[in-house]
């Protein structure tokens, strides 16, 4: 079972900045994806990942704890929701939208309020699909992880309610800086840590001590070598598609 979203990072964001930050590899990405965009409004922006630094950028979290884990020189950033951007009409040349679409209350709301205010978005999302399927930490330790994931806004629903829109795919870098749920593949010892948990609301959010046994699990197989005979095609890659994507539409 999982806790609800409402006000989620106000309840796990303490201490997110230690094991969230930008992988340059990833941050390129979303810059070719953002174009020749100079003035940008980051929706559920967090503590900053993925801002453009040589852009001019405006931030937009809900979560008071999120905004003050925000760095010193860090865009400027407003406390509002995505359903109720408050900016006039094309205030921007491009929104982006960094792994929190699946957070909104309404997601539809939100990438229209996207559209009003901008004439290109950018969408970093996932397949669950895709995820659940070639992730090793949901398939085998963690289903219900992928059960809870299968209920929310992600790349299914970015590509329905985005119309006309470009996909990228995203690969995940071995040592990628970025902890969010599949940034440690190739470093499963990683999920043993407790604060690296508590930054990946996925397993943050599952209660009754699911998380625990399944580290349990993971310890083992770890000791046991099961993990990595089971894994052994995954070892040597530098990088893995697991399913992240980039959703990129213009009005």
């Amino acid at each position: 079972m999982t806790r609800p979203m409402d006000h989620v990072y106000d309840r796990i964001g303490t201490g997110y900045s230690n094991h969230r930050h930008t992988d340059s590899r990833i941050a390129a990405r979303v810059s070719a994806a953002l174009g020749d965009a100079a003035r940008i409004v980051d929706v559920g922006a967090g503590t900053g990942s993925y801002e453009p630094a040589d852009r001019s950028v405006i931030a937009v979290e809900p979560s008071r704890v999120m905004l003050a884990g925000r760095p010193p020189g860090a865009a400027p950033a407003v406390q509002a929701v995505a359903e109720a951007l408050p900016f006039p009409d094309d205030s921007f040349d491009a929104a982006m939208a960094i792994l929190t679409l699946q957070h909104w209350r309404d997601p539809m709301r939100g990438l229209a309020e996207m559209a009003r205010v901008a004439r290109r978005r950018v969408v970093l999302t996932w397949d669950h699909r895709f995820y659940a399927q070639r992730f090793w930490l949901l398939r085998d330790y963690v289903p219900e992880m992928a059960a809870w994931e299968a209920t929310l806004a992600t790349f299914d629903d970015a590509c329905a309610l985005m119309g006309a829109v470009r996909v990228e795919p995203v690969p995940v870098p071995h040592d990628c800086v970025d902890g969010f749920g599949g940034a440690y593949w190739r470093r499963p010892e990683c999920y043993l840590d407790r604060r690296v948990r508590a930054s990946i609301s996925g397993l943050a959010l599952l209660e009754d001590g699911t998380a625990d046994r399944a580290m349990s699990r993971l310890a083992d197989d770890l000791r046991s070598g099961a993990w990595h005979e089971r894994n052994a095609e995954i070892l040597d890659l530098d990088e893995l598609d697991l399913g992240f994507r980039l959703v990129i539409a213009g009005k």
